[in-house]
Protein backbone atom coordinates (compact mmCIF):
# COMPACT_ATOMS: atom_id res chain seq x y z
CA UNK A 1 0.00 0.00 0.00
CA UNK A 2 1.38 3.48 -0.55
CA UNK A 3 -0.03 6.79 0.46
CA UNK A 4 0.75 9.69 -1.50
CA UNK A 5 0.70 13.61 -0.80
CA UNK A 6 0.53 16.52 -3.04
CA UNK A 7 1.69 19.94 -2.05
CA UNK A 8 3.00 22.93 -3.56
CA UNK A 9 -0.17 24.44 -5.43
CA UNK A 10 -1.48 27.86 -5.25
CA UNK A 11 -2.50 31.31 -6.85
CA UNK A 12 0.08 32.70 -10.05
CA UNK A 13 -0.01 34.87 -12.57
CA UNK A 14 0.81 33.58 -16.31
CA UNK A 15 4.29 33.01 -17.33
CA UNK A 16 5.37 32.27 -13.72
CA UNK A 17 6.53 28.71 -12.12
CA UNK A 18 5.94 26.46 -9.56
CA UNK A 19 6.80 23.09 -8.14
CA UNK A 20 4.75 19.94 -6.94
CA UNK A 21 5.89 18.20 -4.31
CA UNK A 22 4.78 14.47 -3.90
CA UNK A 23 5.35 12.64 -1.17
CA UNK A 24 5.11 9.09 -0.41
CA UNK A 25 4.78 6.42 2.38
CA UNK A 26 6.39 2.78 1.68
CA UNK A 27 9.36 1.13 0.81
CA UNK A 28 7.78 -0.02 -2.63
CA UNK A 29 7.42 3.57 -3.95
CA UNK A 30 11.17 3.32 -5.63
CA UNK A 31 9.80 0.63 -7.87
CA UNK A 32 6.86 2.18 -8.75
CA UNK A 33 5.90 4.49 -12.23
CA UNK A 34 4.97 7.40 -11.02
CA UNK A 35 2.56 10.12 -12.99
CA UNK A 36 0.82 13.90 -12.60
CA UNK A 37 -2.63 14.57 -13.60
CA UNK A 38 -4.85 16.76 -13.47
CA UNK A 39 -8.37 17.90 -13.76
CA UNK A 40 -9.92 21.36 -14.43
CA UNK A 41 -13.33 22.20 -13.39
CA UNK A 42 -15.85 20.82 -15.61
CA UNK A 43 -13.64 18.65 -17.59
CA UNK A 44 -12.50 15.31 -17.41
CA UNK A 45 -8.95 14.32 -15.93
CA UNK A 46 -5.91 13.90 -17.69
CA UNK A 47 -2.59 13.23 -18.58
CA UNK A 48 0.17 15.53 -17.55
CA UNK A 49 3.57 13.62 -17.11
CA UNK A 50 5.23 10.63 -15.71
CA UNK A 51 8.83 8.98 -14.81
CA UNK A 52 9.56 5.23 -14.58
CA UNK A 53 10.74 3.45 -11.07
CA UNK A 54 14.34 4.42 -11.72
CA UNK A 55 13.60 8.18 -12.95
CA UNK A 56 15.64 7.45 -16.76
CA UNK A 57 12.45 7.08 -18.55
CA UNK A 58 9.87 9.97 -18.61
CA UNK A 59 6.80 11.13 -21.13
CA UNK A 60 4.64 14.40 -21.08
CA UNK A 61 1.45 15.27 -22.82
CA UNK A 62 2.11 17.24 -25.69
CA UNK A 63 1.11 20.53 -24.07
CA UNK A 64 3.22 20.27 -21.12
CA UNK A 65 6.25 19.30 -22.89
CA UNK A 66 8.99 22.07 -23.09
CA UNK A 67 7.53 23.66 -19.59
CA UNK A 68 6.81 20.90 -17.47
CA UNK A 69 9.60 18.35 -16.31
CA UNK A 70 9.17 15.35 -13.90
CA UNK A 71 11.46 14.12 -11.90
CA UNK A 72 11.84 11.95 -8.39
CA UNK A 73 14.30 11.30 -5.29
CA UNK A 74 13.80 7.87 -4.47
CA UNK A 75 15.84 8.22 -1.50
CA UNK A 76 13.50 10.89 -0.17
CA UNK A 77 10.18 9.09 -1.63
CA UNK A 78 9.30 11.96 -3.12
CA UNK A 79 8.18 12.88 -6.79
CA UNK A 80 8.64 16.34 -8.24
CA UNK A 81 6.87 18.09 -11.19
CA UNK A 82 8.71 21.33 -12.12
CA UNK A 83 6.31 23.98 -13.90
CA UNK A 84 7.12 26.69 -15.92
CA UNK A 85 5.47 29.51 -18.00
CA UNK A 86 2.37 28.73 -17.12
CA UNK A 87 -0.55 29.44 -18.84
CA UNK A 88 -4.28 30.05 -17.67
CA UNK A 89 -5.06 26.80 -19.29
CA UNK A 90 -3.04 24.98 -16.37
CA UNK A 91 -5.30 25.71 -13.84
CA UNK A 92 -6.64 22.38 -12.16
CA UNK A 93 -6.09 20.10 -9.71
CA UNK A 94 -3.17 18.29 -9.81
CA UNK A 95 -2.90 14.76 -8.60
CA UNK A 96 0.21 12.64 -8.33
CA UNK A 97 -0.45 8.73 -9.11
CA UNK A 98 1.94 5.67 -8.96
CA UNK A 99 1.48 2.11 -10.47
CA UNK A 100 3.11 -1.20 -10.25
CA UNK A 101 4.63 -1.82 -13.69
CA UNK A 102 5.59 -0.05 -17.12
CA UNK A 103 4.62 3.77 -18.04
CA UNK A 104 1.01 4.28 -19.29
CA UNK A 105 -0.81 7.41 -19.07
CA UNK A 106 -4.32 5.49 -18.94
CA UNK A 107 -5.52 6.71 -15.37
CA UNK A 108 -7.14 3.32 -14.88
CA UNK A 109 -4.34 1.83 -15.12
CA UNK A 110 -2.54 3.69 -11.56
CA UNK A 111 -3.60 1.99 -8.17
CA UNK A 112 -2.47 4.77 -6.06
CA UNK A 113 -3.88 8.45 -6.05
CA UNK A 114 -3.07 11.57 -3.88
CA UNK A 115 -5.99 14.30 -2.79
CA UNK A 116 -4.29 16.32 -5.32
CA UNK A 117 -3.11 20.31 -5.09
CA UNK A 118 -4.93 23.35 -6.88
CA UNK A 119 -3.04 25.51 -9.10
CA UNK A 120 -4.87 28.66 -10.17
CA UNK A 121 -3.19 30.59 -13.14
CA UNK A 122 -4.13 33.89 -13.78
CA UNK A 123 -4.15 36.42 -16.65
Amino acid sequence: QVQLVESGGGLVQAGASLRLSCGASGRTFRTYTTAWFRQAPGKEREFVAQISAGGSSTYYEVSVKGRFTISRDNAKNMVFLQMNSLKVEDTAVYYCACRSGWLTGRIADYSFWGQGTQVTVSS
